[in-house]
């Protein structure tokens, strides 16, 4: 993948692995677009790398996120690259009295917003030279952590459909790329680590950006980062491990 002169969208880039793709994407000398629910960190954001463009956008709200698709259209044509980024994370322990609370909005955050998305600018994919769909899944796809049930499940189904959808847009020249990251040191989840991961090593923004954009430039179809890389060789006999 030609990391260069591209027009990239990257949702929930206000922050986090986003926030990083977004500056070194920008250093590479592409336009790059970041969406987020709330413009206060979208303007955080913008005071770090000025040169972001920044839209505001609940990717789970249909209004929303049409009203962000229609945008792009007029003002920029040439959007050849999504980057679905956006994510949230809940502990859940189902025994306990609040396991369900935020469900809805996890599931479509994580996994039927981005594929609604990814639908709705395949029009605008289509229409450029090259184009790439690049999905952000996680190592956790592939080796579930107890406490994080739903996350979990949903960047797996990620997985899944990554697999599918470049399988079915192979004749159309858009590439579709799965991003799978170890466990990157941000605020997901709210900033507490789940227990299954409490033991484990995290990789920063910054360090994860360089490594992930390294991979893209491979034209590998999976991008493993760090630990991501085991996590999918041995998947769920990593399971009674990470989970004891």
């Amino acid at each position: 993948m030609n990391l260069t002169s591209n027009t990239i969208l990257i949702t929930g880039g206000g922050a986090g692995i986003g926030l990083e793709l977004a500056r070194q994407l920008v250093q590479r000398g592409n336009r790059v677009i970041v969406c987020g629910r709330t413009e206060e960190a979208l303007l955080k954001a913008q005071a770090q790398v000025p040169a972001l463009i920044t839209r505001v956008c609940d990717i789970t709200d249909h209004a929303s996120r049409q009203a962000m698709v229609s945008w792009p259209g007029s003002a920029h044509p040439d959007l050849n690259v999504l980057i679905n980024n956006a994510g949230v994370q809940y502990r859940r322990l189902f025994s306990e009295a609040d396991a369900l609370d935020g469900l809805e909005q996890e599931v479509a955050t994580n996994f039927t917003a981005p594929i609604r998305l990814i639908d709705e600018l395949l029009p605008t994919l289509k229409r450029q030279r090259v184009a790439v769909i690049i999905n952000v899944s996680s190592a956790l796809a592939f080796a579930p952590i107890a406490d994080l049930p739903v996350y979990c499940a949903t960047k797996a189904a990620i997985h899944s459909f990554t697999l599918t959808l470049r399988h079915q847009l192979k004749s159309t020249g858009i590439r579709v790329v799965e991003l799978a990251p170890p466990i990157v040191d941000t605020g997901l989840g709210g900033g507490k680590r789940s227990g299954g991961t409490a033991g484990q090593p995290m990789m920063s923004p910054e360090q994860f950006a360089i490594e992930a954009l390294v991979l893209l430039e491979t034209d590998q179809d999976e991008a493993l980062v760090g630990l991501a890389a085991g996590a999918r060789k041995m998947g769920e006999a990593l399971f009674d491990r990470m989970n004891s």
